[in-house]
């Protein structure tokens, strides 16, 4: 089974996220690939249309795991148009996870992973798990643990 993690990271913190995951199913013994998305202007108060700079073909994977930060209470912007602008996602399995600092899921993290879900969905994804990990927690490890078991759960 080819499994895609595709991230969005602008700090770094949801990439180390998706490698933690990545380095966990490869020990599963699965073929993982991980790719980035990114914007030319990655600047989260940045005005106007969003040209992406790159952009994973999602197609040759049969499960994709989605990773990306929280931007002012929202799923970031260049996540957003990354999902957007893919072409149908049906019959795939989707994982979505999130990064954000602040201390309660309900200060953004919950809206974001809302917005994840309803974009893969709109696309005809069946999304079979989800993670928020809070960065400035002190349990943070433990987020990324709970998140990187979550999102190994992948049956074919």
């Amino acid at each position: 089974m080819k499994i895609g993690i595709i991230v969005h990271s602008h700090t770094g913190n949801t990439l180390s996220v998706a490698e933690r995951i990545r380095s966990e199913l490869v020990e599963k013994g699965y073929d993982v690939e991980l790719k980035r998305v990114s914007a030319e202007n990655e600047d989260p108060k940045a005005k106007g249309p969003l040209q992406l700079q790159s952009a994973p073909d999602a197609k040759e994977f049969e499960v994709l795991l989605f990773g990306a930060p929280v931007w002012a209470f929202s799923l970031s912007t260049v996540m957003k148009a990354y999902l957007t602008q893919l072409p149908s996602l049906k019959g795939k399995k989707v994982g979505c996870f999130v990064t954000h600092m602040f201390p309660f899921a309900w200060m953004g993290g919950n809206s974001a992973m809302k917005q994840f879900k309803e974009l893969c969905r709109k696309k005809g994804a069946e999304v079979f798990a989800e993670a928020i990990v809070n960065w400035s927690s002190k349990s943070r490890e433990n987020d990324i643990a709970k998140a990187t078991e979550t999102l190994g759960k992948i049956r074919g």
